[in-house]
């Protein structure tokens, strides 16, 4: 790796890093829950009728099941999630995002939007914020497909 990949690579972990850190300090001065919570609540808002396999949600945050398990245990808890056992499927688990979990997800949108809009954004041009939006996405799939051809260890 040449000094200006590594360059890129801890700009964009650092950039990332901080940019999330002022989205939480944010939701929190707005009395809102963390980053996390608005993490979940998206992933299942984005999915099928409100709806993701367990499994699907935690490939879709790229975040390990067992951490997603005990979140989605504190947001039903909350009211913000109902869960399900598949009828077909009895390890099946589906979560399923609840009005109140759409009500709450769209006013940590509003910080969470306007955080980026502010700090991050306003440092690309539209034609480079494109370009990288590109890019890093086709990372995610090099990455996706050396997974997917990798045998499990």
């Amino acid at each position: 790796m040449t000094t200006q990949d590594v360059d890129l690579w801890f700009s964009l972990v650092r950039a990332h890093r901080l940019t999330i850190r002022e989205v939480e300090t944010r939701l929190a001065t707005a009395g809102l829950p963390g980053y996390a919570w608005y993490d979940v609540l998206w992933g299942l808002e984005s999915g099928p009728g409100g709806t993701r396999r367990m499994h699907e949600l935690a490939d879709a945050l790229a975040i390990e099941r067992y951490n997603l398990t005990r979140l989605v245990d504190r947001l039903e808890h909350e009211g913000l999630v109902q869960r399900a056992r598949s009828a077909e499927d009895g390890r099946a688990a589906y979560a399923t995002i609840t009005k109140e979990g759409r009500a709450l997800r769209k006013k940590m949108w509003k910080v969470y939007e306007s955080t980026v809009a502010e700090v991050l954004l306003p440092q690309f041009s539209n034609k480079d914020q494109e370009a990288f939006a590109r890019a890093l996405d086709r990372a995610a799939e090099a990455v996706r497909s050396q997974r997917s051809s990798t045998p499990a260890s």
